[in-house]
């Protein structure tokens, strides 16, 4: 029989053993940060007054418009930009002409998972009218509380869609890379709003704006 000192002797090899195997083991990977950036400026004049079915025509060209000519990218985002490790634009033209301005010709994917959540005119009479900026305000309001979808995504799917793309990003960065998206303002706020959710902290957040990011890392 053992006595015990055996046991002790044991005990301690154990231990010593699991140091050991610590001290190979690899260190923890270091999480990257994730960036949203919002396109800039697209070329369709605002300068006009709609009515709800008018504005749902300017929309549709909205979305399939590119950006308007003579803008200069932020340094700070074309240094994310080359800094990055994955560069991610949504398949919007606006999207990916900004994502060209930035990345100084580096190759960079598209993915419509990061398209703009749907903006269906609010169901307004016809004598209405009033700029493109605030009926895209009362829109996305009927969209986002009365689910006024018009057959296009619900609020629902969207967030479902959020949610994917921020499983996505927290998959490249918990890897240790730096991932930008360029994509677009409100479906970067819902983006941003499932990643805090998974428990990443904002660095960043510049607003609304063109050009603006958003930036998070795993705390």
């Amino acid at each position: 029989m053992r006595g015990r000192n055996g046991e002790v002797a044991d005990r301690l090899l154990y231990n010593m053993a699991d140091v050991t195997t610590a001290d190979q083991a690899s260190p923890p990977v270091k999480s990257g940060t994730i960036t949203l950036a919002r396109h800039g400026e697209p070329a369709l004049s605002r300068k006009v007054r709609l009515n709800a079915p008018e504005y749902g025509d300017w929309w549709a060209l909205y979305e399939v418009g590119g950006l308007k000519e003579g803008q200069t990218p932020p340094d700070s985002l074309i240094q994310i930009a080359r800094d990055a490790d994955v560069l991610i634009a949504s398949t919007r033209r606006r999207a990916i002409e900004t994502a060209q301005a930035v990345t100084g010709g580096r190759a960079f994917a598209t993915d419509p998972t990061f398209i703009e959540a749907p903006l269906p005119p609010p169901p307004w009479p016809l004598w209405l009218k009033m700029s493109p900026k605030r009926l895209g305000f009362f829109a996305r309001f009927w969209w986002w509380f009365f689910n006024n979808h018009g057959g296009q995504e619900t609020r629902a799917e969207a967030e479902v869609r959020a949610g994917k793309a921020a499983d996505l990003l927290v998959e490249l960065s918990d890897q240790g890379q730096d991932v930008l998206v360029v994509a677009h303002g409100f479906f970067n706020w819902m983006i941003a709003d499932a990643l805090k959710q998974r428990g990443l902290a904002k660095l960043v957040d510049e607003g609304h704006a063109y050009w603006s990011i958003k930036r998070f890392r795993r705390a």
